[in-house]
């Protein structure tokens, strides 16, 4: 396990460094950028002043230098917590995504929570009651919530907030702790908007686990040993939790490798509609406004995300099933 645990890691560092140089040179393909006009504002200044910080810019980023040196520029800073400066909101990247960075990791890791709750036990019950009303019901929901978008679910959730309760159900704090320091009360009041963002996110993500945990299981307790476990004489919650569900689950659980970066780029509308302070609609304005560091940066964090929700899932994986040895 060690010796697999290493090579992950070594691997995990080479697709970092992968990801980052095709990444920076992808994001700077465009021509002009937000330092672009910057520079343009401060030269029509023309004070001395503006002179200064245009060379103070263009000395840091290495701005007259190839695109490989601005590259390395960027990585070594990275590598030291320096992820550059943000040419739109003229702040350092480090402190635009901060908080951002864990309300996101908060609202992603609640979604794959609830979606885990409740899809596997439906998927469960609709396996082992094929055909029941119960399995019908379940069924026709799922395929509500793989059919209906995540950001016309959360419309109705606010049409419907604003109809029958009075008040917008956007956002994840109160506007009086909008802006406040951390506290207990802040924290629930996060909890209490939570749930809504949780539900529309996470809608069509459950659907499909339930779907995938149904089929697995209708295959697995026709198999021999399952028809042996019950010949036996063993319980049928035995047989369908101990011996069934543990092989039913091992797609769910390599799903859920990929679940937390998916979770985060496909909530971006949501969280534009929800008004949501997660990485999304940052990402996706640092794209369409070629403000390179801030978008090379989250691109960084989606990488890392991805890699450890993978290690995290092959180490469940493990866990989960004794006959998986990593060697």
């Amino acid at each position: 396990m060690l010796a697999y645990l290493t090579q992950r890691l070594v691997s995990a560092c080479v697709t970092l460094v992968i990801v980052s140089f095709f990444g920076f040179i992808l994001i700077n393909l465009p021509p002009g950028t937000y330092l672009d006009v910057r520079i343009a504002e401060l030269q029509v200044m023309g004070t001395s002043t503006a002179t200064e910080q245009i060379e103070a810019l263009r000395a840091r980023f290495g701005l007259d230098k190839p695109w490989y040196v601005q590259y390395w520029k960027w990585a070594t800073g990275f590598l030291k917590g320096d992820y550059g400066r943000s040419f739109r909101y003229n702040r350092e990247v480090r402190e635009l995504i901060g908080d951002r960075i864990w309300m996101t990791i908060a609202v992603a890791s609640a979604t794959v929570v609830f979606s885990w709750v409740v899809a596997i036990p439906i998927g469960i019950y609709t396996a082992v009651h094929k055909n029941s009303l119960g399995d019908y019901i379940a069924t026709f929901l799922g395929f509500i919530g793989l059919s209906i978008p995540n950001f016309l679910l959360a419309l109705v959730f606010l049409v419907l907030g604003t109809q029958f309760f009075g008040t917008s159900l956007a956002g994840l704090f109160s506007p009086e702790y909008q802006d406040a320091p951390w506290s207990w009360a802040k924290f629930v009041d996060l909890l209490k908007h939570l749930w809504i963002p949780v539900i529309v996110v996470g809608a069509e993500g459950t659907a499909q686990l339930i779907r995938i945990m149904r089929g697995n299981l209708l295959d697995i307790i026709h198999m021999q040993y399952v028809m042996t476990a019950r010949a036996k004489g063993l319980a049928e919650r035995i047989v369908i939790y101990k011996h069934a569900v543990r092989n039913a689950i091992h797609p769910l659980i390599m799903h859920m490798g990929l679940t937390m970066p998916s979770i985060i780029s496909g909530s971006t509308v949501v969280s534009i509609v929800l008004s949501l302070p997660i990485i999304g609609p940052m990402y996706f304005d640092a794209l369409r406004g070629q403000d390179m560091y801030l978008a090379i940066s989250i691109l960084m964090f989606l990488a890392i995300a991805l890699i450890v929700g993978n290690l995290l899932a092959d180490l469940l994986l493990a866990w989960v099933d004794p006959r998986i040895r990593y060697e």
